[in-house]
């Protein structure tokens, strides 16, 4: 996506709602999720002046609230841990899909590096070369995160975890 040219208020309606599913399957939590994505435009917006001039001002957010996100996975573990012991539920909560919820808890117990691969590479549909330089890593490093996360997603979903595609034939 060319973000070149675009109003904040344009990319951000272009691109939020992508990204916030893109993060809430990385970090498993909606909270969160939506607080990193917030935290993540507020910054865009607050630079967007020279984030135009960026490469990709949404790989820009991404990355920001991404990191964002894993900043504050403690605190939010530790809140859903203190739910868990009172066991809330809100009635009015529609509940949700019960295959998202297999696939988020399975990807809590992949470690963050593989799971933030495994997201940027067949949530958000980057291609290697992108995932890699989001994550700052070589691309050998993260064909080796996406096969290890998908074996380690396999494990836990059982076979159903093989139907994943492969995503553009790169490793």
């Amino acid at each position: 996506m060319d973000d070149k040219g675009l109003d904040f208020d344009d990319f951000y309606a272009a691109g939020s709602r992508r990204l916030l599913s893109q993060v809430y399957v990385m970090t498993g939590d909606l909270g969160a999720a939506e607080d990193a994505v917030a935290e993540a435009y507020a910054r865009a917006w607050q630079n967007w002046g020279s984030l135009q001039k960026y490469g990709s001002p949404e790989a820009w957010v991404r990355t920001v609230a991404m990191r964002t996100a894993v900043s504050s996975w403690r605190k939010a573990r530790n809140r859903l841990l203190a739910h868990r012991r009172e066991q809330y539920t809100d009635p009015m909560a529609p509940s949700p899909d019960a295959d998202r919820v297999m696939l988020v808890r399975a990807l809590q117990k992949v470690p963050a590096r593989q799971r933030q691969a495994l997201v940027l590479h067949f949530i958000a549909d980057l291609p290697v070369r992108e995932v890699a330089a989001e994550m700052q890593a070589s691309e050998g490093t993260v064909k080796s995160w996406l096969s290890r996360g998908r074996a380690a997603l396999k494990t836990e979903l059982g076979e159903s975890a093989s139907s994943m595609h492969r995503g553009r034939g790169e490793y």
